[in-house]
């Protein structure tokens, strides 16, 4: 067997180049919009974190950013904590109801779908992270095309 010359990582060391930045760093025009919808259950993974990151994101470039909870989407919204609301039962519990209060406190729109919020999930609008706007099921498909007819960035997240 071959003898393995390479000396172990270390904490601390790198393991890529993350200074390099191969695309420029687009910024919004003035008043250009963006939209991302999330139609993913909170905690199945990695994606409603990882888009509502991507939300601020667009916020720093300029982006008018609006963000709609539909389907499972809508418990993204929902307040939690354990034993009490806001308290934090594991490191991370709180990261994306955290993301969603630093959405709507730097001037982004959240919006849940109230038919989800209800008949799917067994929730009122009580429970909703303060700031979020409950919106009429008929009004889904509606913001969607309002911002496509804006020539709005849409980003559109489904897990099953």
């Amino acid at each position: 067997m071959p003898e393995v010359t390479t000396p172990a990582h270390q904490k601390g060391d790198f393991l890529v180049d993350y200074e390099e930045k191969v695309f420029p760093d687009v910024q919004a025009e003035s008043g250009e919009k963006a939209l991302l919808t999330f139609h993913t259950v909170a905690f199945e993974g990695s994606i409603g974190l990882v888009n509502l990151m991507q939300a601020s994101r667009l916020m720093k470039k300029g982006f008018e950013t609006s963000v709609l909870l539909y389907g499972p989407g809508v418990t993204l919204g929902v307040q939690r904590g354990f034993p009490k609301i806001g308290d934090e039962a594991f490191p991370g519990h709180q990261a994306m109801n955290e993301r969603i209060e630093k959405i709507i406190n730097e001037g982004g729109s959240v919006y849940a779908c109230r038919f989800a919020l209800q008949a799917l999930y067994g929730h009122g609008e009580p429970s909703l992270i303060p700031g979020i706007r409950a919106i009429n099921p008929l009004d889904v498909l509606d913001i969607i095309l309002m911002h496509r007819k804006e020539g709005a960035l849409i980003l559109d997240t489904w897990t099953m």
